[in-house]
């Protein structure tokens, strides 16, 4: 697994670093290098500029990319507002990764430098690496030491804990729910935005309220662009022809009228109903105008399988990286799932029965732990939607360790 880096990049990392005049924000601008992240947002803008589902749904995937440049921006202000609760939370993330990186040596650093390039490229994720240092700021919170040896050393794992003359192994890694998903956001978002395009002419000719319902049965994934197609023009024919059903083994498409009582018929409010009606794991789109209201429901064949995912993905992770060494606690960031879904998932102990499921396993035989948050828990949500402590953990109870009263802050269970 050694990284080979050229002289050059040592020699250009070990001259960047530390830079403790700047603020925090400019020095990981700088440790990333301050081309590549302007392209980066450049880039994000270009994508997400236009006002429609896929734009607002890009700024969401690429949130931290967009406040950290916005901390740029606050910090050249004499008079800044305060930042939020969530920007001070990755200010803290931030800085344990600047601090970090000032105590690495030239390998160490430069790793660092390569995966946050690598993670402002194309699809990279930047809070893989956030997930990293905002795991190590936890720990060390509870009375850990924390050595980086996954950059340091190239180590298989990516942080050493020790407490008391104990150490555990830490393993970091994102889970995105979307894979445990038929139905796809990006692809949902890009057909409501293509479907829109022929709403308004039809609302024309039959001013009204209408609701497409959507079932997927085949599902509707990113980048299945023959899929979108095929469904998109269907939604087309149905609307030329005055069409109410459209159904064959992949998707039944319906367009119904839309009976509102009341006064309140914002959009808000509509999405709301849509919500308690159809349920937490339907996608769902309103337009309106003055000729009337488009909506649009889509189901798919089969329940959302999350948890499912991540019990496969922790088999995944222990195969790949855990060791005979020391026990081994498995870390997991799961991305790509918005409040409701994540609050179903603990209220249900759907992911406590994915954590212990998977503990059952042979490939489990060295893990002391599973924990799991999300972006609610990484940006200081409080309350029922997100986990306290920050994280949900799940000890196992057959691992030796387990009653280590060293390791008990870090493996305790959390319910």
């Amino acid at each position: 697994m050694t990284q080979t880096l050229s002289h050059e990049t040592l020699q250009q990392t070990a001259q960047e670093f530390p830079v403790s005049a700047l603020p925090v924000a400019e020095q990981f601008v700088l440790l990333a290098g301050a081309d590549v992240w302007a392209a980066r947002i450049a880039n994000i803008a270009a994508r997400a500029c236009a006002a429609n589902r896929v734009g607002g749904l890009l700024k969401q995937r690429h949130a931290l990319e967009l406040a950290i440049d916005r901390m740029l921006g606050r910090e050249s202000l004499a008079n800044a507002p305060a930042p939020s609760v969530a920007e001070q939370r990755l200010q803290a993330i931030l800085a344990e990764l600047v601090t970090a990186a000032g105590g690495f040596g030239a390998q160490g650093r430069a790793r660092l430098q390569s995966r946050l390039q690598a993670a402002l490229q194309d699809d990279g994720r930047l809070v893989d690496l956030l997930h990293v240092f905002r795991t190590a700021a936890l720990q060390q919170a509870r009375g850990f030491t924390v050595a980086y040896d996954g950059l340091e050393q190239d180590a298989r794992y990516d942080l050493l804990l020790r407490r008391d003359g104990v150490e555990v192994e830490c393993i970091c890694e994102t889970i995105s729910a979307e894979a445990g998903r038929d139905v796809h956001r990006f692809a949902w978002a890009e057909l409501c935005d293509r479907v829109e395009g022929q709403m308004k002419p039809w609302l024309d000719a039959r001013p009204g309220r209408y609701l497409l319902k959507m079932t997927l049965a085949a599902g509707l994934r990113d980048k299945d662009e023959g899929m979108q197609t095929q469904l998109h023009d269907r939604v087309v024919a149905m609307l030329e022809s005055g069409a109410r059903l459209d159904q064959d083994p992949d998707a039944v498409l319906r367009i119904e009228p839309l009976v509102l009582s009341g006064n309140n018929t914002s959009v808000e409010n509509l999405m709301g109903r849509l919500r308690r009606e159809f349920g937490p794991e339907a996608h769902f789109s309103v337009s309106a105008c003055a000729e009337g209201i488009w909506a649009m429901a889509a189901r798919a064949g089969r329940r959302n399988e999350v948890a499912a995912l991540v019990r496969r993905d922790l088999s995944r992770i222990a195969l790949a990286r855990v060791s005979s060494d020391r026990p081994a606690i498995l870390a997991t960031f799961v991305e790509d799932i918005d409040r409701p879904e994540w609050r179903g998932l603990m209220d249900s102990l759907e992911l406590e029965g994915a954590a212990r499921h998977f503990m059952t396993a042979d490939e489990a035989s060295n893990v002391v732990a599973v924990t799991c948050y999300s972006r609610m828990e990484m940006f200081g949500l409080s309350g029922p939607d997100a986990a306290a402590e920050g994280e949900l953990r799940f000890r196992n109870p057959a691992h030796p360790a387990a009653k280590i009263s060293a390791l008990a802050p870090a493996i305790l269970s959390s319910l």
